[in-house]
């Protein structure tokens, strides 16, 4: 028989899943776009795969260095709005236990209860209390700019490995469709990963991700004919 007690779920690594799936989709597709268009281009075989590592690199760079930033900026408002509460907390102790009663009262408690739970939540620890409750912030909400940063570079990096693995391992007349074949089916697969994690219909994100990212790859392989015919 199942021991009852408190159910743990998961839902906090959901956000990160769902952000690495995203990211090695950017990895295959842009790396992918970029060497069919240099390949569309006539170039040699080692200027594709140096085009396809630089592309790595930039882009895996580039997604670390944007989600840095913007998850840094995003610590900066929640330690801003902690530091605001904490000198509420000083000023006015009992204002803000009536505060926190009222964010009690209106998600359903009756007032005694209310009052009971603010009070003995915010002995307990009342910046926590308020942190979560009034700001909605939690220790697994917390931003952590590094950790993102790392996780974005490092879903990038595996997903361009895909068809710059590819690329390397192809003789040059099959490069073009070994390519596309290649990505094309891991983009279904992460598409469908990305669709079940957010709930949706598998098939229709799968299908959605793979015809959008062939697109791309279509645009920039005929940019690239394009020009290499010019030059």
């Amino acid at each position: 028989m199942r021991r009852r007690g408190h159910e743990r779920h998961q839902l906090g690594g959901v956000g990160w899943l769902r952000a690495s799936v995203l990211g090695a989709n950017d990895g295959i597709v842009s790396t992918s776009s970029l060497i069919l268009g240099v390949a569309a281009a006539h170039a040699s075989h080692e200027s594709i795969l140096l085009s396809g590592v630089a592309g790595l690199v930039a882009g895996a760079m580039s997604m670390a260095i944007g989600e840095y930033v913007s998850v840094h900026s995003q610590a900066d408002t929640e330690a801003a709005a902690l530091a605001q509460e904490r000198a509420e907390l000083e000023d006015d102790y009992m204002g803000e236990r009536r505060e926190l009663t009222d964010i009690y009262v209106h998600r359903g408690l009756e007032l005694a209860l209310a009052k009971e739970v603010a009070e003995q939540l915010m002995q307990h620890d009342a910046l926590a209390a308020h942190a979560r409750d009034e700001l909605g912030l939690s220790a697994d909400s917390k931003a952590r700019p590094l950790q993102a940063a790392l996780a974005s570079a490092g879903s990038f990096a595996a997903g361009a490995l895909i068809p710059l693995l590819v690329a390397a391992a192809t003789v040059p007349q099959y490069l073009i469709g070994f390519t596309v074949a290649a990505s094309l089916l891991c983009l279904l697969f992460l598409g469908g990963v990305s669709a079940k994690v957010g709930g949706a219909d598998v098939m229709t994100g799968a299908l959605r991700v793979a015809l959008w990212s062939a697109l791309a790859m279509g645009v920039t392989a005929g940019v690239g004919a394009l020009l290499g015919t010019a030059v």
